[in-house]
């Protein structure tokens, strides 16, 4: 039970795949400029991880060493065309939003990265804890970049008015410069976290 939980929170903080591993970079700051997309992006890459995982776990004794790699981006567009077709019927606002970022999940290096270090090698009781560690700490990085920028640069949180609407926005947040800023001050907030984690650990 203890390695189950640890190997969920590596994702949430130790091994935070945008804030540790630095990896997936340009969809989430692509996609930052407002809460419902950071959700969105944060629970439909979630679910194509978690998938994806748990489907090459179940088969990993049975995919060739020789074609593992194209085995896996099968499996990834599999599952990324199903979250593409749901958002499209159910969600064509956030859909559309979000563009080709949905799409592009096939080719995420996190998702590419968890399988062929992790799935591939563990059996399923392991690897879904890992998939959905990965998926929410990638989500609640997406989401709080989004936050902040949606909120200074528009005043706005899920699109509703937040602050006074004699607010000034400050466009600077709606701009690559502005997610490149909110996300430092994220990898700066996660060390500092980390390092109390650790200080607790050896004290």
């Amino acid at each position: 039970m203890n390695r189950l939980i640890k190997i969920f929170t590596n994702g949430l903080i130790r091994e935070n795949p945008l804030l540790m591993l630095m990896i997936g970079l340009c969809s989430s700051l692509a996609v930052t400029t407002s809460v419902a997309n950071g959700i969105g992006m944060g629970l439909s890459m979630t679910f194509v991880l978690l998938m994806s995982e748990l489907v090459i776990s179940l088969f990993r004794r049975l995919i060739p060493e020789s074609v593992r790699i194209p085995v896996f981006i099968i499996v990834i567009a599999a599952f990324t065309t199903v979250i593409d077709y749901v958002l499209k019927a159910y969600f064509p606002d956030l859909s559309k939003a979000m563009g080709v970022f949905i799409p592009l999940i096939v080719v995420n290096c996190i998702i590419m990265g968890r399988v062929e270090s992790f799935a591939s090698k563990q059996p399923p009781v392991y690897v879904i804890p890992d998939a959905l560690g990965m998926g929410l700490g990638y989500t609640w990085v997406l989401t709080g970049i989004a936050l902040i920028r949606e909120l200074l640069g528009n005043g706005t949180v899920l699109s509703f008015q937040v602050l006074p609407e004699d607010f000034t926005p400050i466009l600077f947040f709606t701009l690559p410069p502005g997610g490149f800023f909110v996300f430092a001050l994220f990898i700066a907030f996660n060390l500092f976290i980390k390092s109390r984690l650790k200080t607790g650990e050896e004290n």
